[in-house]
């Protein structure tokens, strides 16, 4: 819930629009220096399950994994939940929004993905995908708003907590990043790359032991 109030605040500039000192910041950190890091997505080769597994099992599960494989076996099992629709076309609209993602068609991509969440509001793996897309167009105002209902419906989403720290950096508000990410570990302890973008934030904003 804290990590939720930081949104509901931040959303708070963010309703009118983004600062313009943010979208500068953002600009001069990633223009010609880097791809933007990306939030965790799930497997490639991902498999629907044919019905509902119990969630709190599966992360009681996956905060115990024994080992790496263990836990991204469990990880799939999760994602494989999240994206369960309930709907046969909002599944089918996914899947081409996918599809369309991978082949850098990012406007076609909106479009399918601003059809799920017309269909189906209440899921989460929609707007998650679609805060996904605004971020990588630097649209951060649309993008936590995405974060913001997702993280409302299923605040152990651990993708979405990423994509809400990889924001916060953006804009440079490292402490609400560094929560964000803290979070999103202690749901999924094996999560790539999150421990290294924690113990840089970790020096930047609480100091290096002496």
């Amino acid at each position: 819930m804290a990590v939720f109030r930081c949104v509901l605040a931040l959303l708070v500039i963010a309703a009118v629009d983004v600062p313009a000192f943010a979208l500068e910041l953002a600009d001069d950190r990633v223009q010609g220096l880097r791809e933007p890091e990306l939030p965790p997505e799930p497997p490639k080769d991902l498999k629907r399950p044919q019905g509902r597994t119990d969630l709190d099992r599966l992360f009681s599960l996956l905060k115990r994994a024994p080992d790496r494989d263990a836990a991204k076996a469990i990880e799939a099992r999760i994602w494989g939940q999240w994206y369960q629709s309930g709907s046969v076309t909002a599944d089918l609209l996914m899947s081409r929004a996918s599809a369309a993602a991978e082949a850098k068609d990012t406007d076609l991509a909106l479009e399918l993905l601003d059809a799920v969440v017309a269909l189906a509001p209440d899921y989460v793996e929609g707007r998650n995908r679609r805060a996904t897309l605004y971020y990588l167009r630097k649209d951060f105002s649309s993008a936590l708003n995405d974060l913001a209902e997702a993280l409302a419906r299923e605040p152990r989403h651990f993708g979405a907590l990423v994509g809400l720290g990889l924001i916060f950096q953006e804009l440079g508000q490292d402490s609400q990043a560094l929560e964000a990410f803290r979070q999103a570990l202690a749901l999924n302890p094996y999560l790539d790359r999150v421990p290294d973008l924690i113990e840089d934030l970790t020096a930047k904003v609480e100091g290096r032991d002496i």
